[in-house]
């Protein structure tokens, strides 16, 4: 299969899969709020806080390790030493796993009690630890295919662990969610162990089933030096992504504790943190899936005209890739403010949720121009800068946290994601105008779409009032239909046919 049919038949798997797994993940969190409540929702997060600390810490190195160590020996040509560098590193992938899960269940109680303020987290915190030497070994394994170009390995596990955790979390929860909100997180992380260590089984054997039918020659001991080789990796990636993380975590603690202190109820601060962070911002970034094929295929391509200095191919890929991120944002994020109340009453059957999807929506197109931003900024090599503007935002945050939240509550933290997310996108705006030498269209990327969804958005809903619809899943499916759809037929005017055939040629045109 030649270069074109590769990336085409990536870009599908990546997009149906991508796709897929966000809508299971999206229902299924809908059907978890509806078992154990905001404030089960709300310890829920709490244990991921500490957790998600754990998880970057065995896999964020070992992943990069394996991608760039193996896409090296590959492009040797059957020269390489693949097999011996990969086993060197799974091996070390499972012992930093193992020695991980081995710290967070020792400190279990204390960081419940301590950190979090609630040892009902305590269960949950020691059975996720079970699945952290098994996540490390898939992450290598996952940096392989990686570097293989393989999505198959990958994609399929990854649908195998969402069915399991699913279907898991579908029978226990029922069985113990009238033992206390504890309980019933307990059920649904022993869910995502479950689901995490037979994924990672799952990816092993992949791999060890690639390495009999293509490194089945090679020598499987490793060549001197290969340990020096993962600690230059290893170590700079675990130091950075381990602070980052941590300083998230001091974030999501600090933001309970905070509402803590506004409202006098630990029952209620969990309730709002909760219904924010698990319930409003999965439907937030849901829609950021459709754009994540277009990151994966087009990043590469950056790469390339930045290293080859082909100045004026990187100014009109990055530039066409900011103009759609935008279009598409401000389609999502204006139809997820119009409709946040029917939304949020279809979903969770929760009419607060629907205050948070208003507030936060019409800053959708700062969070997707943040993460895309980001993308683009590793893309050409801007990897100390994204870092630092990372630890800044996260500073940022702690401190209006801190200042804010204690005195104003939750509108105090809508305050801080509004400041947050803002001050990023911009920040990685004006680095990708430097390094890239692009010229910010302000008005065509930003000023332009949000006039043409406003237009949209008041001839629909008069159409709409016209029509006399009843009951709100046919309010939010005639209204997005018509005001989506006018909108898209709007900006192909101004040019969106165009910018979307000229991206595609960009992604398919090495064959």
């Amino acid at each position: 299969m030649g270069r074109v049919g590769i990336y085409l038949k990536n870009a599908v798997i990546l997009t149906i899969t991508g796709l897929a797994l966000r809508a299971a993940g999206m229902c299924f969190r809908v059907y978890i709020a509806g078992r154990i409540g905001a404030e089960g929702m709300g310890l829920y997060q709490l244990i991921y806080t500490v957790y998600s600390l754990f998880i970057t810490a065995a896999t964020s190195g070992i992943s990069m390790a394996a991608t760039r160590l193996a896409a090296e020996e590959l492009a040797q040509d059957g020269q390489g030493h693949t097999r011996g560098v990969m086993g060197q590193v799974l091996r070390l992938g499972g012992g930093i796993g193992l020695a991980c899960g081995l710290v967070q269940l020792a400190i279990a109680y204390p960081a419940a009690k301590y950190l979090l303020g609630d040892v009902r987290t305590v269960l949950s915190l020691q059975i996720l630890a079970v699945s952290l030497p098994f996540m490390a070994v898939s992450s290598a394994a996952r940096g392989y295919f990686f570097a293989r170009r393989r999505v198959g390995p990958n994609t399929r596990s990854q649908l195998y662990e969402q069915v399991v955790r699913i279907g898991l979390v579908m029978v226990l929860l029922p069985k113990v969610q009238e033992w206390g909100v504890g309980y019933a997180c307990a059920a649904v992380v022993a869910g995502s162990t479950v689901s995490e260590i037979l994924s990672g089984l799952l990816m092993l054997f992949y791999y060890k089933q690639d390495e009999r039918l293509q490194l089945a020659e090679q020598d499987p001991k490793p060549p001197k030096g290969t340990g020096q080789r993962i600690r230059k990796i290893l170590l700079p990636v675990e130091g950075g992504k381990c602070l980052d993380s941590a300083l998230h975590t001091v974030e999501n603690t600090l933001v309970p504790a905070c509402l803590l202190a506004f409202l006098g109820s630990r029952e209620q601060s969990l309730a709002q943190f909760g219904a924010l962070k698990g319930m409003a911002m999965p439907i937030l970034l849901f829609p950021f899936s459709f754009l994540t094929p277009l990151a994966t295929l087009l990043l590469p391509e950056v790469t390339q005209a930045h290293i080859l200095g082909r100045k004026a191919a990187l100014e009109r890929l990055v530039g066409r890739i900011m103009l759609l991120t935008n279009l598409f944002s401000v389609l999502a994020g204006g139809l997820i403010a119009l409709y946040a109340g029917p939304l949020a009453r279809l979903l969770y059957k929760d009419e607060s949720i629907g205050l948070y999807l208003a507030v936060l929506a019409p800053v959708l197109p700062a969070m997707y121009l943040d993460a895309m931003g980001d993308s683009i900024l590793k893309g050409l090599g801007e990897d100390v800068a994204t870092f630092r503007y990372s630890i800044w935002d996260s500073a940022l945050r702690i401190g209006l946290v801190l200042l804010l939240m204690p005195r104003f509550g939750m509108k105090g933290f809508l305050v801080v994601m509004l400041c947050s997310n803002l001050t990023a996108a911009l920040l990685n705006i004006l680095r990708i105008q430097k390094v890239a030498g692009i010229q910010t269209q302000w008005y065509q990327w930003f000023i332009q779409p949000i006039l043409v969804f406003g237009i949209c958005a008041a001839l629909g809903r008069l159409v709409q009032s016209m029509l006399s619809l009843e009951g709100d899943l046919l309010r939010v499916v005639v209204g997005m239909l018509l005001i989506g759809g006018s909108y898209l037929l709007a900006m192909t005017a101004f040019g969106l046919g165009e910018l979307t055939k000229s991206l595609w040629n960009s992604a398919f045109k090495h064959g």
